[in-house]
């Protein structure tokens, strides 16, 4: 059994703490994990790159897109430096193994493992390739090398695939999931803890399992029966109370939430007219001072003519299907 005293030793009490995170997204979905990455950790990646650096310490469980957390504890010039550094690690209560995490600069497999084995050589431990009790991961970046302790996400969130009941067009568990970190980066508010989150057109509560499943607080409501009795069986089925949702027009709401995630009414099988966006939209105002918005139709005059002010805006495509996200302040 791991003694986390051995990991806490490791890491710096003072100086500021740098974080490196690995991500991967389909092309279609890259817009959605750019936006939600930036709000996340404060920016986005570079163009073209794989990881990104950040002093805000993210549970990588928390996005869809996030492959792995590395908390850098050394950093040098050479892998050299890193490995004289390595040697003052002792682990006598846990095993441990060190990869080359593949982001940053691009080295030949063999080259990698000799940096493993280079690094890895000199802590003080025992080594377990199959299941360590702790990761350390190195990387290089134009000439500059970090190292640190590896986290991986366990992405319990991708059993909330399999719901009992759910619509063919509604939102999947990785773009609510997404959604919901882009709507509330930071679960805690201002003079209250912990912040709260509306999901006012819920349907089968996809944002609300996300958001739960991630111990935020947040309210659903929808103005149909049927998708109200739908979101209750999905909030049982993954073990949620169904006092999460309730049958309610969301312009008769009160009170007012930190976010909100609106995800308009689809044009499928009937239209849905201009002034009840207008009035749905201006509801959503009221109701909160910061809303991610999803649409299938062009929005940006109703948005402008109920008094939002749009951060930023971008699409996520599955074959034909295109849904537009503005994220309004």
């Amino acid at each position: 059994m791991i003694n986390h005293g051995d990991m806490n030793n490791l890491i710096p009490d003072n100086g500021p703490k740098t974080y490196i995170y690995t991500f991967a997204c389909h092309e279609s979905e890259q817009g959605l994990c750019m936006l939600e990455l930036s709000e996340l950790l404060g920016h986005e990646p570079e163009a073209g790159s794989s990881w990104v650096q950040s002093d805000r310490m993210i549970n990588p469980d928390r996005s869809p897109f996030i492959s792995a957390r590395m908390d850098v504890i050394y950093t040098g010039k050479s892998v050299q430096e890193i490995a004289e550094q390595a040697s003052s690690i002792q682990l006598p209560h846990a095993t441990f193994k060190v990869v080359y995490m593949k982001a940053g600069d691009k080295l030949e497999y063999e080259e990698q493992r000799a940096v493993e084995r280079m690094v890895g050589g000199r802590i003080t431990g025992k080594a377990d390739m199959k299941s360590p009790d702790i990761t350390f991961a190195i990387l290089s970046h134009k000439g500059s090398w970090m190292f640190g302790i590896c986290h991986y996400p366990e992405r319990a969130w991708l059993s909330h695939k399999q719901k009992p009941q759910n619509y063919s067009t509604g939102l999947s568990s990785r773009v609510a999931r997404a959604l919901v970190n882009i709507a509330m980066p930071a679960t805690e508010a201002q003079g209250k803890s912990p912040a709260r989150l509306l999901d006012p057109c819920c349907g089968m509560g996809n944002v609300l399992i996300e958001a739960l499943s991630m111990g935020m607080s947040i309210e659903g409501c929808d103005i149909n029966p049927l998708a109200v009795r739908g979101a209750r069986v999905n909030l049982k089925h993954y073990g949620y109370a169904g006092k999460h949702v309730s049958l309610q027009d969301m312009n008769d709401l009160e009170g007012h939430f930190d976010a909100a995630i609106l995800d308009l009414p689809y044009n499928v099988c009937s239209v849905f007219p201009l002034e009840d966006k207008l009035r749905m939209l201006t509801s959503l105002r009221r109701l909160a001072d910061r809303a991610v918005i999803v649409s299938t139709e062009p929005l940006e005059g109703p948005l402008n003519d109920t008094g939002w002010q749009v951060l930023k805006h971008i699409q996520v495509s599955k074959g034909t299907f295109v849904r537009d996200i503005w994220l309004c302040s």
